[in-house]
């Protein structure tokens, strides 16, 4: 039964925060994204030991989850819009506010598959297999060619992932801006509504 009768439109405020799903993906991608990140910072610098070796398994699960739920999302997104941004925002932004809203956005979403698929493109050339949590071997896309993995397939992943840490920075940077600045208070639509907010 829908939310509303078929011959009325939902109020305003329903229509300006995100849906649960997108909310929830929204920030379990934020949280393991920059677990990742950080992740693959710290261990890059480690001497070869088993926790090296520990830390990397980690981090190849988690950005086969990060790719997964990447896919999840663009799929939720496909079939459903997010809401449009408020009025108030909508007019404040000079066009190429907006073009730069849009390109970050669309970049991201790039960027959430281009990380993970050149870390595993990585794992395969170099000849270590990615096994998901340890259960679930995946297939390795990229012959072994340990050359091809140091000289391209290494700063390619490196240079996705710091590309999206800069968009993210980017995108919460203008979040804060017109969250603090402007007054307008975005994080609510993409926040997990309490009880008696509007959804």
């Amino acid at each position: 039964m829908p939310a509303f009768p078929m011959h009325e439109a939902p109020p305003a405020s329903a229509r300006m925060r995100y849906h649960a799903v997108a909310i929830v993906l929204h920030w379990l991608l934020a949280l393991m994204i920059t677990a990742s990140f950080s992740l693959g910072l710290y261990m890059t610098d480690l001497p070869l030991s088993p926790m090296r070796l520990k830390l990397y398994n980690w981090h190849k699960w988690a950005g086969v989850t990060i790719l997964a739920l990447s896919a999840l999302r663009l799929l939720w997104r496909l079939g459903h819009p997010p809401p449009a941004l408020p009025a108030a925002v909508a007019t404040a932004m000079a066009p190429w506010q907006l073009i730069l809203f849009r390109a970050t956005h669309r970049l991201m979403y790039l960027l959430f598959f281009a990380v993970p698929l050149a870390g595993w493109a990585h794992s395969s050339a170099m000849g270590f297999p990615v096994i998901w949590f340890g259960v679930l071997p995946l297939p390795d896309f990229v012959p072994v060619d340990r050359a091809f993995a140091e000289a391209v397939l290494k700063p390619l992943h490196a240079g996705c992932a710091f590309s999206l840490a800069a968009a993210v920075l980017l995108h919460v940077g203008a979040v804060l801006k017109h969250q603090l600045i402007d007054r307008a208070d975005l994080l609510a639509r993409m926040w997990p509504a309490r009880h008696g907010d509007p959804r």
